[in-house]
């Protein structure tokens, strides 16, 4: 099951995606779950086929993307958590995940703008895949971590490099407005029953500059979760973005750094392709 957070003009609304096409809900249905955050806090994922079973399809064409949590509580993100990035970056494998915060306006969704700040040029992509949280969890062992996980989507870290190197807390360099994106949809796990099965790729203007396997993550998704619910709940709708394979344009000779008008391609195995261009952020008096 596909479900994608969406904008119908100037309405914030939420659908199931089939093929070109989408159901969304009815007003009586949005009254009930406003947003994706919403079903899942209800535990009412399963319940969202047959409740859209009658709704005709609209073309997915004529509406906009939102993240796909638009709004979620957490977003917490691990870095350096690909062997080969660890490699690539001169670091040894850590202990314990390197973790940092992105807030929710750092976010746009797919087909939507990413903003290079006009205070740095050494913009840099990653491509990474997004745990989404279904239900409370706090102090979950590995061994059933996937049984909190609603699904999964595409998500870019995009990293303003040398405000991420102003101290070694990271959390400047990744939170400028519209840097980032997550989408274009969420993928049930019933669709992934094994996350370390799937393939990422990152794509700057048709080329490939980043490929792995996700199985080659130092933590992988069970112990990731286990570990974030050690030191805080997670909740439904709650965002953990896994970490970007080797290939970074920081770690290139020469640097690769995105300018405006480069489109930016994620794309995931089993999720789909999570898709921007770049701009220049407006400078106003």
């Amino acid at each position: 099951m596909k479900l994608a957070s969406l904008r119908d003009g100037e309405t914030a609304t939420w659908g199931l995606v089939q093929g070109e096409g989408v159901q969304l809900p009815p007003p009586d249905l949005h009254r009930r779950f406003p947003g994706l955050r919403d079903v899942l806090a209800a535990g009412a994922l399963t319940e969202i086929p047959a409740l859209l079973a009658p709704v005709p399809s609209r073309r997915l064409a004529g509406l906009r993307f939102d993240p796909v949590i638009p709004a979620p509580a957490r977003i917490i993100c691990v870095g350096i958590n690909y062997l080969e990035h660890i490699h690539e970056m001169g670091r040894e494998k850590p202990d314990y995940p390197t973790l940092f915060t992105r807030f929710p306006d750092s976010l746009v969704g797919h087909g939507e703008a990413l903003v290079r700040p006009r205070l740095s040029t050494e913009y840099d992509y990653e491509g990474e895949l997004a745990i989404v949280i279904g239900k409370p969890a706090r102090y979950v062992a590995a061994a059933q971590a996937l049984d909190y996980v609603a699904g999964y989507t595409c998500f870019l870290d995009g990293s303003v490099r040398d405000w991420q190197r102003h101290t070694t807390q990271f959390i400047p360099g990744k939170n400028f407005p519209a840097t980032g994106g997550c989408g274009p949809w969420l993928v049930t796990t019933d669709e992934i029953p094994d996350p370390a099965r799937l393939q990422l790729k990152t794509r700057v203007n048709g080329e490939v500059l980043q490929a792995a396997p996700v199985s080659d993550l130092c933590f992988d998704v069970r112990r990731i979760i286990e570990y974030c619910s050690s030191f805080c709940q997670l909740n439904p709708g709650d965002i953990i973005a896994t970490g970007t394979p080797s290939g970074v344009g920081f770690a290139r000779k020469p640097p690769r750094w995105l300018t405006p008008g480069d489109l930016v391609e994620v794309d995931i195995s089993g999720i789909g392709i999570l898709r921007h261009r770049v701009i220049s952020e407006e400078v106003t008096a």
